[in-house]
């Protein structure tokens, strides 16, 4: 199931009640940390006891997490270098404690107190094979300065290709936001401890974080997994596994829905056929596609598996208002599940209110809204309102920006803001498409994707997302909506990812990604990118 991403706020409030209410001691989580940063050591560098490793720590509970570290690597038969970048005289608490700690196990850790000491001690770096960065953990609030500073813009420029496994966070990367302010060092892989932080799921800031391995130290997930208040959520397999499960052999196509595909025009009717082959590839039982009369034979030409309807049209061809003459769209839309409108549309006026009332006038159906669909509520977003209904709204940064009149920039800094206020204030299911698209739902959930790729840049790929989405809600109408949409996106950017491994990124195609589609499923997928799960740990990749 997804888990819960949280704010250095909210991870200093759970590690106070663990440590308060729970009674687990500071120096036990502090143990556990460290212990697990060396079990993943041992199992991502096969060749440990050949690396020379070194240890850069700070004075924080970050260099506390460090100096276990190096205590159970030489407990391993390592021999780590320990630098700790502060004066020992500034260490407290726990810290200061597996300080002593070390030194009781004759490991001297050399000193760097400032930009003098560390340029004296930085050229012995050199023989090292491995780093682990023990200097800041997830506290740090703005840009990281001075000294340390100084540190990082070395390690960066020195030692660029080193494998680099950061304790908890690279160093000089906030926590809060995706947003990355200042510099940080970049990490092969970050061991980060009892869930993961905003800044490690969210682009761009995500890209620093290199895999992402979650481990527990001593917190149950009861301390904040039911907490509303912590609102973004990270998706795994297990979110898409409930709904891909094997069928009935007593079933057959009625029971698992009938979408009714509203799109295409003059010039685009391959984003019609491929929202349509999204549904039906996703398991919708029926699909039917409507579209203006003069192209239905291109959309019907797609797949044998379209159903179709000729609507009305404009002079330009692309749906007509006059389609709802003598209940013409009401008898289309008759026995079906889920309406799934706006791939291919176009932006004509008459088709712009062909939407409007379509929106307007079939509450009682769950609805996929996408592309032209969505423009025909620029300027107009206050007629969107879900108010119970399930609305589904899945824009790209474009579509978003101009559906709350706003500037493109303005979505891509504040993504999650955006997403979760437009949902909350129209009470709708809203996808925002992109690196690590967002699912807000109306309560103020967020649901954050780690699969896809760029190669996913392409035309048709949304169009296929809209009838992926359809489609599973068809299948299953009473789910949770949030939960249906999550596991359409998660599987959606798996499928692009499996294609992405046999076609490569720029060869990429809408049809590439259906044929995909199969190929990932939970248990059959190869971790593209990072995104593996295994027991012990969750894995996650930018």
């Amino acid at each position: 199931m997804s888990v819960k991403v949280l704010t250095a706020s909210q991870m200093r409030e759970v590690d106070r009640i663990t440590i308060e209410e729970l009674g687990v001691p500071g120096l036990v989580l502090m143990e556990n940390a460290g212990r697990n940063v060396v079990r993943v050591l041992e199992e991502k560098f096969p060749s440990l006891a050949q690396e020379r490793i070194t240890i850069l720590c700070g004075k924080g509970n970050n260099g506390g997490d460090g100096f276990v570290v190096a205590r159970h690597l030489k407990m391993r038969g390592h021999a780590p270098r320990v630098v700790l970048l502060a004066d020992p005289g500034s260490l407290q608490g726990d810290a200061q404690t597996n300080y002593e700690i070390l030194l009781t196990n004759r490991i001297t850790p050399a000193v760097a107190r400032n930009a003098e000491e560390w340029a004296k001690l930085r050229p012995e770096l050199f023989g090292t094979t491995l780093l682990v960065d023990a200097i800041l953990g997830t506290g740090l609030t703005g840009p990281v300065e001075g000294f340390l500073l100084e540190v990082i813009r070395d390690i960066n420029g020195s030692f660029p290709h080193l494998p680099l496994v950061a304790v908890d966070i690279p160093s000089g990367l906030g926590s809060d936001s995706g947003n990355v302010a200042g510099e940080s060092l970049r990490a092969r892989c970050t061991v980060t401890f009892t869930a993961p932080k905003w800044s490690q799921v969210l682009p761009p800031s995500c890209a620093r974080v290199g895999e992402l391995i979650v481990t527990p130290i001593g917190t149950p997930p009861s301390v904040y997994a039911g907490n509303q208040e912590i609102y973004l959520n990270l998706l795994g397999e297990e979110d898409l596994a409930p709904f891909v499960r094997p069928r009935d052999p007593e079933s057959h196509k009625g029971d698992y829905g009938h979408v009714l595909v509203v799109g295409g025009s003059r010039g685009k009717s391959g984003a019609a056929a491929l929202a349509a082959l999204g549904a039906l590839n996703a398991g919708a039982g029926l699909v039917t596609a409507a579209t203006a009369a003069s192209i239905l034979p291109l959309v019907s030409g797609f797949a044998p598996t379209i159903m179709t309807e000729p609507l009305a049209e404009t002079d330009a061809g692309s749906i007509s208002l006059a389609t709802f003459d003598y209940g013409r769209f009401a008898a289309v839309a008759a026995g079906k599940t889920v309406l799934a409108v706006g791939p291919g549309l176009s932006t004509n006026p008459s088709t712009v209110e062909f939407v409007r009332r379509v929106v307007k006038d079939f509450p009682q159906l769950p609805m996929v809204i996408d592309a032209d669909g969505l423009n025909a509520f620029a300027g107009a977003d206050d007629l969107l309102q879900g108010n119970g209904r399930k609305l589904i709204l899945t824009p790209h940064p474009g579509e978003m920006a101009r559906l709350a009149s706003v500037s493109n920039q303005k979505v891509q800094e504040n993504r999650v803001e955006m997403a979760r206020g437009f949902a909350m204030k129209h009470h709708v299911y809203l996808v925002l498409k992109g690196n690590h698209t967002l699912i807000a739902e109306p309560g103020g959930q967020i649901y954050v994707n780690p699969t896809g790729n760029p190669g996913m840049a392409t035309a048709g790929t949304g169009d296929v997302l809209t009838g992926m989405i359809a489609g599973l809600l068809a299948q299953h109408p009473d789910a949770p909506v949030e939960k249906v949409v999550s596991a359409a996106v998660f599987w959606h950017g798996a499928a692009g990812d499996a294609a992405t491994e046999r076609r490569g990124e720029l060869s990429l195609t809408a049809t590439d990604l259906l044929e995909a589609l199969p190929r990932a499923l939970p248990g059959k997928r190869h971790g593209h990118r990072g995104h593996a799960h295994r027991h012990g740990h969750d894995r996650h990749c930018c």
